[in-house]
């Protein structure tokens, strides 16, 4: 089935916000999407300039002609701006009970202001008991408990849970106003709180990001899934949106993030290929995993440098004992290519684990009887078999993670840290702009191998990087399970 859901909003005519945004969200959800307008709204990604606000007789008429003819599957409800238009929305509610209503109850300007007069704020905290989920940012959050703005995320987690119990709802909890590097969100209700966590991305291009955020959850939900697994899909699909901002070079303040990333097709105007990159498909489908890689105990405590410097020399015997088997496994590549610039790129790679990383890691450990560890042999031998498979597609395939997944927490390192910091060299080796270009490289001679391959034999690459990426996980998970 196909979900038909509701928009109820205000516009933004540059696409950002409000209507515009959230019938892009559901249809990237694949959704069909449907629009009621509250309020034309004169703005751009500089701010608000002017606000027309139909007579409530033409809202009334809107939402009938639609609930009159279409069956509606779930409501977003936005921007609402006043009293009287709050009661009417109720009264439609009240008569036709669509089947799932998600409220983003927009109160709190971006700048801190509050948008609506104390009627208008008594009207929405009686509308969230209409919501199945509500979706407020921590300062509408506060407004509807009428306390101060939580700081921390306990707080934020206390403040959710009595809006739940108040209104008897289920409360989704954003925590991109909190500060730091990570960014969780939480589904919270009168049982608990079911939290997910997620990193922050840095960018300014978050404008229309609640509109967005509560338009996927109703479809998602409308599709049959419970709120903390549309919020765990939602949150992967808003991550990406945000990492693809600046691309869309929209406007020239806060601009819009990128609803369509994942539909987004790929184009090689080189070879006239049109749709998404192999290495793209597979570093979204592998986006669980990289966010345990986030998560987990050892990548964070390398970045704060709080790690355990027993843990450390000893991923660091493991790395070194890799990079020699990594190194023959790019030798094998080398041989394998079928042109003579991939030939040099593979060797060239290869050299540069013997001499160069391998320096880095000598510098910190003697590698002198290291045996190498499960989770270090797990992943050589599956590079090796993929190697003794004799397919170049699939041998690029299963090399791809450790350019990608590296070159990435490298790049989100890049700046963090000082330098005095006790792994500064370890850092600074893989937020390297020299290290980005070859892992760009890498990945697109595997999109090219791929686009040639048969469905089985991509179908095989899929498999060797999926695994490639599951063993760097266990890479990194391995230091702390030692005895110390």
């Amino acid at each position: 089935m196909i979900p038909r859901v509701l928009s109820i909003a205000g516009t933004d005519p540059t696409g950002g916000a409000g209507v515009q945004a959230d019938l892009k969200s559901i249809a990237a959800f694949g959704g069909y999407g449907m629009a009621v307008v509250t309020a034309l709204v004169a703005q751009n990604t500089l701010g608000v300039r002017e606000v027309h606000v139909p007579p409530t007789a033409f809202l009334d008429a809107q939402l009938r002609a639609v609930s009159d003819d279409v069956e509606i599957d779930a409501v977003k409800i936005g921007m609402l701006g006043s009293a009287d238009v709050v009661a009417t929305v109720d009264a439609w509610l009240a008569a036709v009970r669509p089947p799932l209503v998600v409220l983003d109850p927009v109160m709190v300007a971006t700048s801190g202001d509050r948008l609506l007069d104390g009627d208008a704020e008594a009207a929405v905290r009686a509308l969230c008991r209409r919501a199945d989920l509500v979706t407020p940012n921590l300062p509408e959050l506060a407004v509807l408990v009428d306390a101060p703005v939580a700081t921390t995320w306990d707080a934020a987690v206390a403040q959710a849970q009595t809006l739940a119990e108040r209104a008897v709802t289920t409360v989704l909890l954003k925590g991109g106003h909190l500060g730091g590097a990570q960014s969780p969100d939480a589904i919270v209700d009168t049982a608990g709180a079911h939290p997910v966590p997620g990193r922050r991305v840095a960018t300014r291009h978050t404008h229309g990001t609640g509109c967005s955020l509560s338009s996927a959850m109703a479809t998602l939900a409308a599709h049959g899934l419970p709120w903390p697994a549309a919020l765990e899909r939602a949150k992967q699909w808003l991550t990406g949106a945000l990492e693809h901002a600046e691309a869309l070079r929209v406007g020239h303040g806060n601009g819009p993030i990128d609803h369509l990333h994942e539909l987004r097709p790929y184009i090689d105007v080189a070879s006239g290929d049109l749709g998404r990159s192999w290495s793209t498909e597979r570093w979204d489908a592998t986006a669980s995993t990289r966010a345990d890689v986030d998560a987990c105990a050892f990548v964070r405590g390398l970045a704060s440098g709080d790690l355990d410097r027993a843990a450390f020399a000893w991923y660091l015997g493991q790395d070194l004992l890799y990079l020699r088997e990594y190194a023959r496994v790019l030798a094998r590549a080398a041989a394998l290519a079928p042109s003579v610039d991939e030939q040099r790129f593979w060797a060239a790679a290869s050299v540069s684990c013997l001499e160069e990383e391998a320096a880095l890691h000598q510098s910190h450990v003697d590698p002198i009887g290291l045996e190498p560890a499960a989770s270090t042999l797990d992943y050589t031998d599956h590079l090796h078999a993929a190697s003794a498979s004799g397919s170049y597609a699939i041998l690029v395939a299963a090399i791809l993670p450790c350019f990608v997944l590296y070159t990435d927490i490298g790049v989100r390192w890049r700046g963090t840290f000082d330098a005095d910091h006790p792994y500064a060299d370890w850092l600074t080796a893989y937020g390297d702009e020299r290290f980005a270009a070859s892992s760009a490289t890498a990945a697109k001679i595997t999109d090219a191998a791929a686009r040639t391959a048969s469905p089985t034999v991509r179908a095989a690459m899929a498999a060797a990087y999926d695994r490639s990426m599951a063993l760097e996980l266990a890479f990194f998970e391995a230091p702390l399970r030692q005895p110390v």
